[in-house]
């Protein structure tokens, strides 16, 4: 499931944003200051950071040079209140992907959450293979190797094994996965996004011991490792 973090001050805008993300089917954590924003940053992962730049104790724009110099590249909502083009050019030159201005329409948040979610994670210059347990995966190329044997795959099967080889262990529902890898959410999405698992899986994974389904939940590429990048 899509894990998003709001850091905010306000506990009644919290509190909205929050009941709106969950009927959004996220799993949502809220903190409310910049310095339990920081602490939770540097332990856990999280597919999309919501953040208020007008927080108490450590700014929004503290927390988000910080996460950004410690390399970290998690797609970060910056909120803020001052509608200035100075305001936002702080923001995104100090690594945020987008902003919204208070106030706002939940559906506005949403729509740059999913548009974030769509986008796929970079890779640092010249970093361009992704390795877990035997299968390699190199993006420049568009290639796959297994065993030291290339395993062809179309462009749907690559998407989303290179999603599933970035987020190792997590689960993912069929919509979360058609948010964050398919381009809509048409009536059909969901079966074709069936069908292609159910090839990639006989490519790559015939005997069943990398993509797991988690019956009522969703799918997961389960391994004991973490995937290596160069």
């Amino acid at each position: 499931m899509t894990k998003i973090l709001l850091v905010e001050d306000n506990e009644d805008l919290a509190q909205v944003v929050r009941s709106y993300l969950l009927f959004e089917h996220y799993e949502v954590e809220n903190v409310f200051n910049g310095s339990e924003g920081m602490s939770r940053v540097r332990t856990y992962d999280y597919d999309v950071i919501v953040l208020d730049l007008g927080l108490p104790d450590l700014s929004g724009l503290e927390v988000l040079k910080a996460l950004r110099t410690a390399g970290r590249k998690t797609p970060v909502i910056i909120l803020t209140g001052q509608n200035s083009v100075e305001e936002k050019e702080k923001g995104l030159d100090a690594g945020a992907d987008d902003y919204v201005t208070k106030p706002f329409h939940m559906k506005e948040l949403g729509a740059r959450i999913r548009a974030l979610l769509r986008r796929p994670a970079p890779l640092a210059p010249g970093n361009n293979v992704l390795r877990l347990g035997n299968v390699e995966l190199d993006t420049s190329k568009f290639q796959v190797i297994k065993e030291g044997e290339v395993i062809p795959l179309v462009n749907r099967e690559f998407q989303l094994l290179e999603f599933f080889m970035r987020h190792p262990n997590q689960v993912f529902s069929t919509e979360a996965l058609l948010n964050r890898v398919w381009p809509n959410n048409s009536g059909s999405a969901g079966q074709a996004l069936r069908t292609t698992m159910k090839r990639l899986r006989k490519k790559i994974d015939p005997d069943g011991d990398l993509i797991k389904t988690v019956h009522g939940v969703g799918y997961k590429l389960e391994t004991e490792s973490e995937p290596s990048e160069s």
